[in-house]
């Protein structure tokens, strides 16, 4: 026990667990973790699992196939929704594909409203004045089925009309309670000119490209984005951490592979995106993955949390202002690579 723990009821409660030792539970611990591939491993480390309890939606979603290699087909539940400001819903069927979890808003929790979103509008561009808000707010019994929402919420504890920032999009009701699906926030966004990449669209994109090296045996653990104004024309460039499904190392990256990977996520952004790659004097260059040394958005969240970041409020940034943070996953880089291809807008 580490000398900086002083308090004596502390010590001897810790110490009543410390003390009994199991040799033969590490050891059989450590046979599992020295196996090459650590695929199902919280099912042979803990057998009798039944479940893992996760936040799975929005940017979080990029997290699931990493999830699913580590359970080993065990249900990933996602079962609330909620935030410090309010509790919203719950998962009316908390063993359904992660892919499609959505929550059923309780209405006596706080007054939930709903400020509409235009299916084909960028979602960080809603109704901004407040002045107008009220001539667009919907109560919980009047959103649609497929549209999308940005969550208005009015507290017991004071808050009246406080704008989350969250979007939603209904997928469903439960009687005449609507089912939400949290799409992303509003506030997280990649911009070179006029483009505007939301944090859902990049997620996608980088979904479509990975399914280039899926069946080389790779994941992505993490991953991040900037804007990098700092030459002309602008370019967006990502921050990727890969692993092998067989826990080796990273072998040498295939340059045609990558580009590739490149081209398909510009291939998947929006027309404006592409337009201005287009244009004659392009605004805006290929875009740039880097891949970064295993372990790297570890030392990203310890970064965070040593500048005051709660531990258990932290999410992997996927938009970077921060040059200390881009100056963190720069040293960590281990190959760059560019997109060779002009994307085409017909697609």
């Amino acid at each position: 026990m580490s000398d900086w723990i002083t308090d004596p009821n502390c010590k001897r409660a810790v110490s009543l667990i410390l003390s009994k030792q199991m040799p033969d539970l590490a050891d059989s611990i450590d046979l599992v973790c020295q196996e090459k591939s650590w695929e199902g491993i919280i099912k042979k480390i803990w057998p009798r699992t039944k479940y893992v309890l996760a936040i799975i939606t929005g940017s979080m979603a990029q997290y699931i196939p990493a999830l699913e290699f580590y359970t080993g087909g065990l249900p990933v539940v996602s079962p609330l929704y909620g935030s410090s400001e309010a509790f919203f819903g719950i998962n009316m069927n908390p063993l359904c594909s992660p892919y499609d979890v959505s929550y059923t808003f309780i209405p006596n929790m706080a007054y939930y409203e709903f400020l509409p979103i235009d299916n084909h509008q960028d979602p960080n561009c809603t109704y901004r004045k407040d002045a107008h808000l009220k001539d667009h707010i919907l109560d919980l019994n009047n959103v649609k089925i497929g549209q999308h929402y940005e969550l208005l919420v009015t507290t017991f504890t004071g808050l009246y009309r406080y704008r989350m920032g969250d979007i939603l999009l209904v997928t469903g009701f439960h009687n005449s309670t609507p089912h939400f699906k949290f799409v992303q926030r509003t506030n997280v966004v990649l911009s070179i000119h006029t483009d505007k990449t939301t944090e859902q669209d990049l997620q996608k994109a980088v979904a479509i490209a990975m399914q280039i090296l899926e069946p080389l045996g790779f994941f992505l653990l993490d991953y991040s984005s900037y804007a990098d104004t700092s030459s002309i024309p602008g370019h967006y460039v990502l921050f990727w951490e890969l692993q092998l499904r067989s826990n080796d190392d990273i072998p040498e990256l295939d340059q045609v592979k990558m580009e590739k990977c490149c081209s398909l996520v510009e291939q998947s952004l929006d027309q404006k995106y592409k337009l201005l790659r287009n244009q004659s004097i392009s605004t805006i260059g290929p875009l740039e993955i880097r891949v970064v040394k295993q372990g790297t958005f570890n030392v990203l969240m310890d970064f965070y949390v040593s500048q005051g970041t709660s531990l258990n409020q932290y999410k992997t940034p996927k938009n970077i202002k921060s040059e200390k943070v881009i100056e963190i996953l720069d040293s960590r880089v281990v190959g760059k690579f560019y997109s060779r291809e002009v994307p085409n807008q017909d697609s």
